[in-house]
């Protein structure tokens, strides 16, 4: 695919008006709009700003990149606008920009999508190509010029050379962005000009958005004097282990090329001894949060998909009834019960692993991921919730790391067998016994006290009865308080007592609400990942999933749970004292026309605790900078 089948006449702005950052953005995704390629502008300017929040996209040489990957694209764009003055683009050099070109590519864009945007990163890395867009007088010879110079760039391009290290020596380098669109290709085109010119061989691997190219093999790595890390991502890291790594954010590598190669010719690095899977160690320059903040995001990101995907698929299963799942009710529908069993018996099942398995990848690099993984399968068997996957997550991944240090003198004749013998046999041998006899014991104690405190309370204060149990609905969010609270429910149930289960629907249904509510009225608090999650939180929440409000939960737990708790317990309290009942246990919205009172009332119980939980948390939470 040519480039010039996404930048097109009419996404072309030859004297952009901007006198600011701010101002162009604004003037270029007017232009991408009104050509009709995007779906939702808003949402598409909030994804560009959310790039910038990480790191500028003004690369230096009066260019300009803003980019974003969203599906508030309708159709893949580039548009293309230049500044005779120029913009204070907060650029790299410092200079203004004058040359801009605006990314829009869609959520499910295709690989050949992809590389023609990359693409078009690289061909700007050629001082006669932007001199040709600076000069030129009309749309048309924009587009002439980028497809001559794509022309030229297509017979000239050169391979990387084989692992064979020159006299000067054999350097490797990865490159990786967030978005892996624009400054991936950017800074493997920087360095790969740059070791040309110097006359030294170089191998670059990219980890862009249609995946990993030109892969660093074991006989590139084990030849090279060093290795270049260029990231603002996770890449693999442990392949390195013994090697000299310099670890840079990958601006660095458009901007200094040959500074990193010199450094790299003189090894002048530390060794990499392995335990680590981040990208760049220089958050001060990229502005982004590290350490425990990193590793908890990794797991949420991955869990993600598991949580909406699967709480999406039960709620839909209830339109055929509360109990179509259930062969032996007269309600029972197949498809039902397959939606159900996919969504809550296997998606679900493995919410808590993935959560765990990842954040200990974080810590651990892959070692730690099958520890981690296990750890949270020993917490959902032994009911200890997403909490104690959090806890499995960062025991198994200190353990990994701990274990690879403790091998690290072993001989240099058993490294091979370390990663698929020793490291998985220790970590997780490790792991499972600390969480089948340390963290699960507790956490069973008190949910089995909880529950006998519950039934020992009865109902002889309604109020007070609401209170706690809408509020522990909230606390762990499916873990072993929630599922107390729940069970003593479902035993009232039994006992043809239908209050005490209606205060805790009311309960488990405000943090996910509130939570969504949260993320479209106080949107600067929130990553554009998290308004995502948002929306699907709003049905997850109808639903009376709790789990929704798991991933806010996860990425913030000192805020969000007790801003979900107060919520949760507000509208349980208010659902007993309106004297409301339901003999459903569970369905959210779908079970409302069972009410026992005023329907009502008990939605206004709901928006109360869930509009609480929002302006607690909205208002608690940090902005996003």
């Amino acid at each position: 695919m040519k480039i010039t089948e996404l930048l097109t006449k009419n996404t072309i702005l030859l004297n952009l008006k901007a006198q600011s950052k701010t101002e162009a953005i604004d003037e270029l995704v007017g232009k991408l709009d009104s050509a009709g390629k995007l779906s939702d502008s808003n949402a598409y300017k909030e994804a560009i700003l959310a790039r910038e929040a990480q790191s500028t996209t003004g690369i230096g040489e009066g260019i300009a990149i803003p980019h974003a990957k969203t599906s508030a694209v309708k159709v893949p764009a580039i548009a293309f606008g230049r500044s005779s003055a120029g913009v204070d683009y907060d650029s790299l050099d410092g200079q203004p920009s004058r040359l801009f070109f605006m990314i829009a590519a869609a959520e499910g864009a295709n690989n050949a999508h992809l590389e023609t945007l990359s693409k078009l990163s690289s061909l700007l890395m050629d001082p006669e190509f932007r001199a040709k867009l600076d000069t030129a007088r009309t749309e048309d010879e924009v587009i002439q010029a980028i497809d001559e110079q794509e022309a030229q760039s297509e017979e000239e391009e050169s391979t990387n050379v084989s692992s064979t290290a020159s006299s000067k020596g054999y350097v490797l380098a990865v490159t990786a962005c967030p978005t892996g669109i624009a400054h991936t290709y950017m800074a493997a085109d920087s360095l790969k000009a740059k070791a040309k010119e110097m006359n030294v061989d170089m191998k670059v691997e990219t980890n862009g958005s249609s995946g990993v190219k030109n892969e660093l093999t074991d006989s590139d790595i084990a030849n090279a004097s060093a290795i270049i890390v260029a990231a603002d991502k996770q890449v693999e890291m442990e392949r390195f282990k013994g090697k000299h790594v310099i670890e840079v954010p990958v601006a660095q590598a458009i901007r200094k090329p040959e500074e990193l190669i010199e450094k790299a010719l003189n090894q002048d690095a530390k060794i990499y001894q392995g335990g680590s899977g981040a990208g760049a160690k220089e958050p001060s320059e990229k502005g982004q949060r590290t350490g425990f903040y990193k590793h908890l995001m990794n797991g949420v990101s991955n869990m993600l998909p598991f949580v909406v995907g699967g709480g999406i698929l039960i709620a839909i299963s209830f339109f055929w009834g509360i109990q179509s799942a259930n062969p032996d009710d007269p309600s029972y529908n197949a498809f039902a019960a397959a939606l159900k069993g996919i969504g809550g018996d296997n998606a679900f099942q493995l919410m808590i692993p993935v959560l765990a398995g990842f954040i200990a990848m974080s810590i651990a690099d892959r070692p730690g991921l099958a520890p981690g993984m296990i750890g949270g399968f020993i917490a959902l068997n032994g009911q200890a919730g997403f909490l104690g996957g959090l806890i499995a997550g960062f025991l198994a991944g200190y353990v990994a790391l701990w274990v690879k240090k403790a091998l690290s003198r072993l001989p240099q004749g058993l490294e091979g067998i370390k990663p698929v013998l020793l490291y998985p046999l220790i970590t997780i041998f490790i792991t499972g016994l600390v969480m089948m006899f340390v963290v699960n014991p507790p956490v069973a104690f008190i949910m089995n006290g909880l529950t006998d405190w519950l039934k020992g309370l009865g109902t002889g204060n309604l109020l007070l009865l609401g209170l706690l149990l809408g509020g522990m609905m909230a606390v762990d969010m499916g873990g072993p308080i929630n599922k107390a609270a729940y069970t003593f429910g479902i035993a009232m149930i039994s006992a043809s007592n239908y209050a005490p289960i209606t205060a805790i629907m009311a309960g488990g249904m405000v943090p996910p609400l509130g939570m969504a509510l949260a993320t479209t009225f106080f949107k600067r608090k929130f990553t554009q990942q998290e308004r995502e999650a948002g929306k699907t939180a709003y049905v997850l929440g109808a639903s009376f999933i709790t789990e929704g409000a798991i991933p806010f939960a996860a990425a913030d737990p000192g805020r969000v749970i007790p801003a979900s708790v107060i919520g949760a317990a507000i509208a349980g309290a208010l659902s007993m004292a309106f004297n409301i009942s339901l003999p459903a246990p569970h369905g959210g919205v779908f079970v409302f026309w069972l009410l026992k009172w005023n329907a009502l009332l008990y939605i206004l119980a709901i928006l109360i605790g869930s509009v609480v939980t929002a302006l607690i948390a909205g208002f608690w939470k940090k902005e996003i900078k």
